[in-house]
């Protein structure tokens, strides 16, 4: 397999000799990579502080990330390129506090708002959560491109208000600032165009690097396999969060990972603001089912591994307790004001069934059960609403996506609604239809219910 991290050759390369002359001693780095040789962790420090300073040039970045493509890393060469990402920028610092540094880390799918509720709810269970997230792209939604279409909100404060929102409210979401691990900011912009972002060495290293910059104690991981996951299968699935869990605990945060299907959509709503509405509803106790369970899952691991509760069935109790109580509810606008929200216009804005132009019902050809919502096709339908990305440089409409999602095993009747598409015009909406009930089936029996939290990966004992 063209990513596994151990199966390779580990002669040493020949040493990176000068910063005077990189493009030269850089070649022979690239040149050793390519043929599986083992770089220490002196050399691939350099090549990141070389490549961070601009004394390396793309192309030849490029070869060495498909060097490292096909002959992969060794895990000690995985946690060299991580912290030497983590360190080529700023490194959050907070005072001490009793209260316990944490974060959430999911990688990526169609429907997935879980950051929302859980941030203020971590905040009330006695966490401080620095979460620093990112935007979409294709049909993986982006935390701060939900949170962009809240009137006035600040998605990229700068370094200093991120620690004191942290401090003084207990949890921010927000984006990277641009002294924030720069390394994987280059290194992503290259993987995007050179077919090497599946390289599980390469993964590990941009998600860790960003979240170590975190200064945390503890860190849950969300790691999604499916039709419209990252990682198509459980396996890949479990081998990617494996090697997280490892190096997140070897480097001092306490990690583990969950493991979640990504087959149907996660809860009912797909796109930006109407994702943002459902994590309201979740935060009110409104909200559906498998968006609350994973929302809990997540904090209750959480008070697990930073020893503030146990058993984990406990910890489940105290998150639960916590989210009916209503306190996270103020605690979403408590850090909604203090990252510049409008509270008034949300307000409003919140009370609208919808923001787009034009809605249209999809409705259901006969009666039975819903056996399958595709995750992938209604991903797709939502990105070419509007709402999603082809390229990072691509602008978005907030307020298009799709909602009053049916999900499998429920019941439907004939012309019953399968799903509501909220679009721009009318054109895009009927365009929109025929993909759309590609995504669903309907049986005439009720289909075996699938586990939403197919597995947990906890560090080797």
């Amino acid at each position: 397999e063209r990513w596994r991290l151990y199966d390779f050759p580990t002669s040493k390369a020949p040493a990176f000799k000068s910063a005077r002359m990189p493009n030269m001693n850089f070649l022979s780095l690239i040149e050793a990579k390519r043929d599986g040789q083992t770089l220490d962790p002196v050399q691939i420090k350099e090549i990141i502080g070389e490549y961070t300073a601009g004394r390396i040039l793309d192309y030849q970045m490029a070869a060495f990330l498909m060097a490292v493509y096909f002959r992969g890393l060794t895990r000690e060469e995985t946690r060299a390129l991580m912290l030497a990402m983590r360190d080529s920028g700023d490194v959050l610092s907070f005072p001490k506090d009793p209260r316990p540094v944490v974060d959430k880390h999911s990688t990526g799918g169609v429907g997935d708002k879980v950051s929302l509720p859980l941030a203020p709810l971590l905040a009330c269970l006695g966490f401080r959560v620095p979460m620093i997230s990112g935007r979409g792209l294709g049909i993986t939604g982006g935390t701060l491109d939900k949170l962009d279409s809240i009137p006035g909100f600040n998605s990229l404060p700068p370094i200093e208000r991120i620690i004191e929102t942290v401090q003084n409210v207990g949890c921010v979401i927000c984006g990277q600032t641009a002294r924030m691990v720069p390394a994987d900011k280059g290194l992503y912009a290259l993987r995007d165009v050179t077919a090497t972002v599946p390289s599980i060495p390469l993964i590990v290293a941009s998600i860790l690097s960003k979240k170590l910059a975190e200064g945390l104690n503890a860190l849950v991981l969300d790691v999604k396999f499916g039709v419209a996951a990252f990682m198509q299968t459980q396996e890949k699935a479990r081998e990617l969060a494996q090697m997280l869990v490892a190096l997140g605990n070897e480097c001092g945060v306490n990690t583990r990972a969950l493991l979640t299907n990504m087959d149907t959509p996660l809860g009912r709503a797909a796109g930006n603001w109407l994702e943002v509405k459902e994590a309201v509803l979740c935060l009110e106790s409104r909200g559906p089912q498998d968006l609350r369970e994973l929302v809990i899952a997540c904090a209750a691991h959480l008070l697990v591994q930073s020893g503030k509760a146990k058993p984990l069935e406990a910890a489940h109790a105290q998150a639960t307790d916590c989210l009916a109580s209503g306190k996270p509810r103020e605690k979403w606008n408590e850090m909604l004001a203090a990252q510049g929200a409008d509270l008034a216009a949300f307000d409003r804005k919140l009370a609208l069934d919808h923001t787009a132009p034009v809605v249209v019902e999809l409705k259901a050809p006969a009666a039975g059960y819903v056996s399958r919502c595709n995750a992938r096709i209604l991903g797709e339908a939502v990105r070419d609403l509007g709402g999603g990305r082809f390229t990072k440089e691509s602008g978005i409409n907030y307020d298009v996506g799709v909602d009053a999602i049916a999900k499998p095993g429920e019941p439907i009747k004939a012309g019953g609604v399968l799903a509501r598409i909220h679009a721009a015009e009318r054109a895009q909406a009927d365009a929109a239809c025929a993909p759309l009930k590609t995504a669903f089936s309907i049986s005439a029996q009720r289909p075996a219910a699938e586990s939403l939290i197919a597995e947990i990966i906890e560090p080797p004992k």
